[in-house]
């Protein structure tokens, strides 16, 4: 349930933050804000927990003014530099010496293999896309920092007063940050997955379906091993799908 609600929350967030960036809109930029909290905290809303309804309390406290704000739009322009620079750092942080690569470690447990039993050319293969994922996210960054610095009239540098060399419109913010930005991640997936094809014709998946279906099945517990164990190059742990 939790994972549905999630998945509408995202679906919602979409449309909400392009049409507040497109039309200049502070209402749609805090409903589209509200979206995000709500995303964030639908688990511990549901658990009634006292801190997730105490946070909800203080981001209305705050996102009602906003909405009748001139600067509602400036901090929906630094959520997509945010949100590709935190999964740029988790993947480029796994390719530290003594850690295990994010993908290394997705590839044992779609196999159900330790990772001694992953043969030499899948480790070669994992370390490297790890670091491709962690390129691409980080020239994101990039991109998405330098347009939230030159939209007009709601960039960082319109705000300041600063002339910038270059602008781009809201909307063409919004076209790149909102919607091209996910195509980009989608396309690479989707051109990784048919190179792997030819690089491994043997696979723990029948099809591109299958393969979805099993990386939701890993669950949370094991994102959040994979993010907060420091992990080895060599071990005799099995991971197992969810």
């Amino acid at each position: 349930m939790i994972a549905a609600l999630r998945l509408l929350l995202l679906a919602a967030y979409l449309p909400l933050a392009h049409f507040a960036g497109a039309r200049h809109s502070p209402l749609l930029a805090a409903l589209a804000l509200g979206d995000l909290v709500l995303l964030l905290l639908v688990d511990g809303l549901l658990r009634r927990r006292a801190t997730a309804w105490l946070a909800l309390a203080l981001a209305v406290a705050v996102l009602v003014p906003l909405a009748r704000s001139a600067y509602a739009l400036l901090p929906l322009l630094l959520v997509p530099p945010l949100f590709t620079a935190i999964v740029a750092l988790w993947f480029a942080r796994s390719l530290r010496p003594g850690r295990v690569p994010l993908i290394t470690r997705v590839v044992a447990a779609l196999y159900r293999q330790t990772l001694d039993e992953l043969s030499p050319r899948h480790h070669r293969y994992a370390r490297n896309l790890t670091l491709a994922w962690s390129l691409l996210l980080a020239a994101m960054t990039l991109l998405n920092l330098a347009l939230a610095l030159i939209a007009v009239p709601d960039g960082v540098l319109a705000r300041l007063g600063i002339a910038a060399p270059m602008t781009v419109t809201g909307e063409q913010w919004s076209l790149i940050a909102n919607l091209a930005n996910y195509g980009v991640l989608g396309g690479f997936a989707l051109i990784e997955y048919q190179v792997r094809k030819f690089v491994f014709p043997v696979r723990p998946y029948r099809n591109v379906v299958d393969f979805a279906r099993q990386m939701a099945a890993l669950g949370p517990a094991f994102w959040m091993e994979a993010h907060n164990s420091p992990g080895t190059t060599t071990t005799g742990q099995t991971w197992a799908l969810g």
